[in-house]
């Protein structure tokens, strides 16, 4: 599970109580019995899986790390023996996941002949090459009613050159509150963002920026990235890809030398070659495979969790995550295979089931915000549900109660039916403890947005997500399979399999009363 602390407030909500939850039959159809399948679902299986999965042959699963590609594989080669074809037309199980890390360009800046180094007398966080042969001096950089550092210059596709302040009157007082006291244009933190911000809003291709009087906390910031092991990432598509240079006195003289004196707008001849190279591509993968539905293949209901953990710590401590998320990823792999035994047995679901392992979940629930929003290999508008599995292996320690429990989550948020029909079955055929405790809007550990679900669920797509809580080895190296509470894994799984079974085999797919607006 990502670890955040922060979230996204919405989600208007209505109902509709009147819609009947499990699948009405025919009359002249003899429903298979789902318990035969489920019994497939077994301690021993998911014991067996998981103590390869996490062991420490897989080093953690980082994402783009050796140890993650060995967890790709391990799930690859099980889809294969149970011969459910992957879910791309071209037969791939693997979708390919562009990512970056956050990590600091290198390289150098030539001004007039002279050159910078990247991280010495430039700072830049994003790769830039090419030469220019005009900058467009903007003096504070700012625009308000007031006030406008544009009126009289075009920065369209040009790179900009900004420094760090705001004007001030004659007597001293700042212009633009007319007191003693700056505005935000003045904050450090703030500045830097807003004026580069409104200068790519106004057409410019990259932004110089310069700050004498905090040179050195932005070189340190650039160290601290540089020499970081546990890097950030977003998808490549989302990286930051706009040239932002901070340049210290001596670069910035170069480009202008009244640069300190003279605060007017202008256009600056000048010869720049830039030659900023990133080495911060990363190579992952979701693994998705689909098993055809019988009466309504085109319609899908998604089964998740998602493949990787967050690797070794910087002492060289490995961190199995054994319960983050591997407990959910050996429970898809066991759901799979009962589902296949069904279909084998001529009792194969009516839609089609997607079993999606995705990657980068601990780096921004990546691989499945990709699958969603940039390449849904199947129809998201024909996507039923998503049942979300990420850490149902352990107990919560500060739970009271009955142990045989499982905390779900958004349930209700978007479909009333959905919610209704995941009682009916739990009472049925489980009678595990249903524990809403995270599903409340106000719970401060925000579990709603930190786990892949929400990529769908912002869809409109309707999810429950299937969780333990969290541990005194969350995120530790002592998230290990001998800690696993196998019995409770397996029951947890067979009620993610008996729920996906009604929402699969139902006579209509489950109806959003409350869609996100």
């Amino acid at each position: 599970m990502k670890n955040v602390s922060w979230g996204f407030l919405f989600l208007i909500f209505s109902c509709n109580p009147s819609q009947k939850t499990l699948s009405q039959k025919k009359p002249s159809q003899k429903a298979a019995n789902p318990i035969v399948y489920a019994q497939t679902i077994t301690q021993k299986e998911l014991k067996d899986h998981l103590y390869t999965y996490a062991s420490d042959d897989f080093e953690g699963r980082e994402t783009g790390t050796p140890g993650q590609k060995k967890a790709v594989e391990y799930l690859k080669s099980h889809y294969e023996s149970l011969e459910i074809p992957a879910a791309k037309a071209d037969g791939n199980y693997f979708q390919k996941v562009p990512l970056q890390k956050s990590s600091v360009p290198t390289g150098s800046i030539t001004i007039n002949g002279k050159e910078f180094t990247i991280g010495q007398t430039a700072i830049s966080f994003a790769a830039a090459e090419g030469n220019y042969d005009q900058v467009v001096y903007l003096g504070y950089g700012i625009e308000e009613e007031i006030y406008s550092d544009y009126s009289k210059v075009d920065v369209k596709d040009k790179i900009v050159l900004i420094k760090s302040g705001e004007p001030k009157n004659e007597d001293g007082t700042y212009t633009l509150t007319d007191t003693a006291e700056p505005s935000i244009w003045s904050n450090m933190s703030e500045a830097i963002g807003k004026k580069s911000q409104l200068a790519l809003e106004k057409g410019a291709k990259g932004v110089f920026y310069f700050d004498s009087e905090n040179y050195a906390r932005y070189s340190e910031y650039y160290s601290f990235i540089k020499n970081s092991t546990n890097h950030r990432m977003s998808l490549l598509d989302e990286a930051n890809s706009a040239l932002l240079m901070v340049l210290n006195l001596e670069a910035a003289k170069s480009l202008f030398p009244d640069i300190n004196s003279d605060s007017t707008p202008k256009y600056l001849k000048t010869n720049i070659n830039l030659d900023i190279v990133s080495t911060g591509l990363v190579d992952s993968e979701n693994v998705v495979a689909l098993l055809k539905g019988s009466e309504k293949p085109d319609e899908y209901v998604v089964i998740s969790s998602h493949l990787d953990h967050i690797g070794v710590t910087e002492d060289g401590q490995i961190n199995n995550g054994a319960d983050d998320d591997g407990s959910g990823s050996v429970a898809l792999l066991e759901i799979a295979e009962a589902f296949k035994k069904a279909k084998d047995e001529g009792n194969g679901p009516k839609r089609s089931i997607i079993f999606l392992h995705v990657t980068g979940e601990e780096k921004g629930l990546l691989g499945s915000k990709y699958y969603t929003d940039y390449d849904p290999i199947l129809p998201l508008e024909n996507t039923v549900a998503n049942l979300n599995i990420d850490m149902i292996g352990r107990i919560d320690p500060n739970r009271e109660g009955d142990r045989n429990y499982i905390y779900l989550i958004g349930s209700d948020k978007l479909s009333t039916e959905l919610h209704d029909l995941s009682e009916e079955i739990n009472e049925k055929y489980m009678q595990i403890e249903l524990d809403y405790k995270y599903n409340d809007e106000n719970d401060p550990n925000r579990f709603y947005y930190r786990s892949d679900h929400y990529n769908f669920a912002k869809n409109n797509i309707p999810i429950i997500f299937y969780f333990n809580g969290t541990h005194e080895d969350y995120h530790q190296p002592g998230d290990t399979p001998d800690k696993i509470n196998y019995d409770l894994l397996e029951n947890r799984t067979r009620l993610v399999f008996h729920t996906a079974w009604e929402v699969a085999n139902r006579e209509n797919r489950v109806i959003v009363d409350k869609p996100v607006e």
